[in-house]
């Protein structure tokens, strides 16, 4: 069974396409079957999983016209996962789908399509609650929140899961909070530190056990196109990614102790 997880948070800068590329490597690394659909007009996630987007034929902005089949659309990476590319017609395509009929859920009836072909389908959303962010949280079963451990992503954090409260009251009754992942964490950070433990103390087992450190050579993977793990094996950037897919295998089998609760509220 497909399991498809929206990675979003509409601050931006927090480490949420980092988070979509070497997540999906690390699953494939697993021998997990992934898609990676880039839903962000920049296209930084295709970029940095190999695939140049000025060169690709069909991208999601075709998919989401119905214009290009998805099939045709997919391409496969080299860090073994399959990917849905992006670049700027996005944007044309968010503006023509803007007085569709059911335009939120277009990649859902999209996704539906493909059955159990993969195991998890990971969408990198844009830093907005945009109509493309409300596709990927429409069609997902769970929303990853990368966020940093500082003052203004509490309040960030507060306005997403306002925006998932009121998806899953219209359009998704199924979505869920899938973890909160705190990325770019600096130990010597004393906020930092203070806002981890608020988070901890607050949402409990929906916070991610792993932490991703801020990490030089993490930053300097998406430059050559790569994953951490392709990139520097070794860095704790990549030990940190390799050990979150762990943490979500085990979720997903049961054995972290970590239940789905339905609803996750910032009150």
């Amino acid at each position: 069974m497909t399991r498809i997880i929206a990675i979003a948070n509409q601050k931006g800068g927090v480490g949420k396409t980092t988070t979509a590329v070497n997540l999906a490597a690390a699953l494939a690394e697993a021998r997990r079957r992934v898609l990676l659909v880039d839903l962000d007009p920049q296209g930084n996630a295709t970029m940095a999983s190999g695939v140049d987007k000025r060169a690709v034929s069909a991208t999601g902005c075709e998919v989401l016209l119905e214009e290009v089949p998805f099939e045709r659309a997919v391409v496969r990476t080299e860090s073994g996962f399959d990917l849905l590319p992006a670049n700027g017609d996005l944007t044309a395509a968010e503006i023509k789908l803007a007085d569709a009929i059911a335009r939120e859920q277009r990649l859902r009836e999209i996704l539906a399509g493909s059955g159990d072909r993969w195991q998890y389908v990971l969408i990198d959303c844009p830093p907005s609650l945009s109509l493309l962010t409300l596709n990927a949280l429409t069609a997902a079963d769970g929303v990853l929140i990368p966020m940093q451990c500082e003052y203004f992503a509490l309040e960030g954090l507060t306005a997403l899961l306002d925006t998932i409260k009121a998806v899953r009251q219209r359009l998704n009754p199924k979505l869920e909070v899938e973890g909160l992942l705190r990325t770019m964490f600096d130990v010597r950070n004393n906020l930092g530190n203070e806002v981890s433990t608020q988070l901890l103390q607050h949402f409990g087992d929906k916070v991610f056990r792993t932490i991703v450190p801020r990490n030089v050579r993490l930053a300097e993977a998406p430059s050559h196109g790569m994953p951490i793990s392709r990139y520097d094996r070794e860095s704790r950037g990549a030990i940190a990614y390799l050990g979150l897919a762990g943490e979500m295998l085990r979720r997903e089998r049961g054995g972290s102790g970590s239940g789905r609760a339905t609803e996750v509220s910032a009150a």
